[in-house]
């Protein structure tokens, strides 16, 4: 059973999503298909996306691919913890937007005793080389290892 902590974050995400999307992304949507990611190569960092979002039952949501690939380089879950987790990896690897503060700060409010698990993220991103601002819709045929490689991202 989930409790309040979990419910209320989970409401306040699906109430930001259009908001979010409409104030603060200009990018234009990928319009890919899971399907579509799966024909990538196996080692590619879009097949493992596909594989993410089949195995998630999600598809890509519109202008908020990338966060779908950030969960796929650092390997975390989406646990509402672990979805807070990741905003710390990407605050430590330099991130910075309102949206990111909003979610750090009710996150370390709705759940202290997670806090370990958020500064080994945060410690864990500083170490990365800045990987937050690609353009990964014209990476996604690269290796995903030689990309966690080259961008020395460690997995949550």
């Amino acid at each position: 059973m989930k409790t309040l902590r979990y419910l209320i974050l989970e409401r306040l995400y699906e109430w930001s999503k259009l908001p979010y999307r409409w104030l603060f992304k200009n990018e234009e949507p990928w319009d890919i298909s899971v399907k579509e990611l799966l024909t990538y190569p196996i080692e590619s960092l879009g097949y493992h996306l596909g594989c993410f979002l089949l195995q998630h039952h999600f598809t890509p949501e519109p202008q908020l691919e990338d966060h779908d690939i950030y969960h796929v380089l650092t390997g975390s879950g989406i646990s509402v913890p672990d979805e807070i987790a990741m905003q710390f990896y990407l605050f430590g690897n330099g991130k910075r937007s309102l949206y990111l503060f909003i979610v750090l700060t009710i996150g370390t409010l709705l759940f202290p005793d997670h806090i370990k698990q958020f500064w080994s993220a945060y410690k864990k991103g500083r170490k990365a080389h800045a990987f937050y601002h690609l353009n990964f819709l014209k990476l996604l045929h690269q290796p995903l290892i030689k990309l966690q490689y080259t961008f020395k991202i460690t997995t949550l």
